[in-house]
């Protein structure tokens, strides 16, 4: 299929990067990502910024980047498509146009966790310790109403402690804040074959782990675009096609992760479809315990991957 025409804003700086902070966005507002982003890169030697604006075309928002890397002190670009691809063609068109060996893929609406956050993964990267390197991220403690349920469905399925994330290897990777040689991406490029939201770093991270080095670090980020309840529903329910084009790609993996398990005895009880409307009630019904909200979601989920 033809890429998206784009068009490309540079700063004036071209110094060379060891590090490219790629950051792919629709309909979010990347801008205070940037501004605390060029804020840590200008006391660094070897960090640039790309911004992608996956179709949103927003007037307001395109002009504010523009501004911003148009002032930056250093190398920075804004690359403008005329239409949503999808994360994994985002992403792809990121990496062919960073220009250091090293890439780092952040969210829109992630924030660094600290004000070391780009330094420390150059030390990282300067140490050789790793091919793949994911820093893990974490959720904000006081959130709306409408987002306590991702809140908490992030903390037990997302927010793990390094350790966790370690005896995981792969499981618990994710593009949200993921630092990866430019070598191995130009190897084995994301799947644009996943279109819309979910499974398509799951994927990748399976399969690049057999072939190179990946470390879980301590260098989490900020996530501070929690979905609402509705969000959540439909994501989940679109999202089937992708898991199923996942389980066929790695099925043994799949047959490992409890959402399999649970898809697949599902399957066998048909009457769960008519059971959807309860799930749906009781995930945006918040007088019930979060907990017993964060249950319906999954089954709501595994109910519609049963479907594919």
């Amino acid at each position: 299929m033809t890429p998206p025409p784009i068009t490309t804003i540079r700063s004036q700086s071209r110094k060379m990067p060891t590090l490219s902070v790629l950051i792919p966005f629709y309909r979010d507002n990347p801008s205070e990502l940037l501004d605390l982003l060029l804020a840590q890169a200008s006391k660094l030697r070897g960090v640039e910024v790309l911004i992608y604006d996956d179709g949103t075309l927003d007037p307001v928002i395109c002009s504010t980047l523009a501004a911003q890397v148009k002032e930056a002190q250093t190398p920075a670009a804004l690359i403008i498509a005329e239409e949503n691809r999808g994360r994994a063609t985002a992403r792809n068109t990121l990496q062919e146009k960073a220009r250091a060996p090293w890439v780092l893929f952040l969210d829109a609406d992630m924030r660094p966790g600290s004000d070391a956050f780009l330094s420390n993964y150059l030390k990282l990267i300067k140490a050789e310790v790793a091919d793949i390197i994911f820093g893990g991220f974490t959720v904000p403690k006081d959130v709306t109403r409408e987002e306590e349920l991702h809140r908490a469905l992030s903390e037990v399925s997302d927010c793990l402690e390094l350790s966790e994330r370690q005896a995981a290897g792969p499981q618990y990777v994710a593009t949200s804040n993921l630092c990866v040689r430019k070598s191995v991406l130009l190897s084995e490029p994301f799947d644009d074959g996943f279109v819309g939201w979910g499974w398509e770093d799951s994927e990748w991270a399976a399969r690049v782990a057999t072939r190179y080095r990946l470390i879980h670090a301590d260098n989490t980020a900020l996530h501070l675009g929690l979905e609402s309840d509705d969000t959540l529903l439909k994501r989940f329910k679109d999202s089937a096609q992708n898991y199923k084009r996942f389980t066929s790609l790695h099925p043994e993996l799949a047959q490992t992760l409890t959402l399999y398990r649970l898809t697949n005895k599902l399957r066998k009880l048909p009457l769960h479809r008519t059971m959807r409307p309860l799930m749906r009630a009781m995930v945006k019904f918040h007088a019930l315990p979060v907990r017993l909200r964060v249950l319906a979601l999954k089954l709501w989920r595994a109910s519609w991957y049963a479907e594919i």
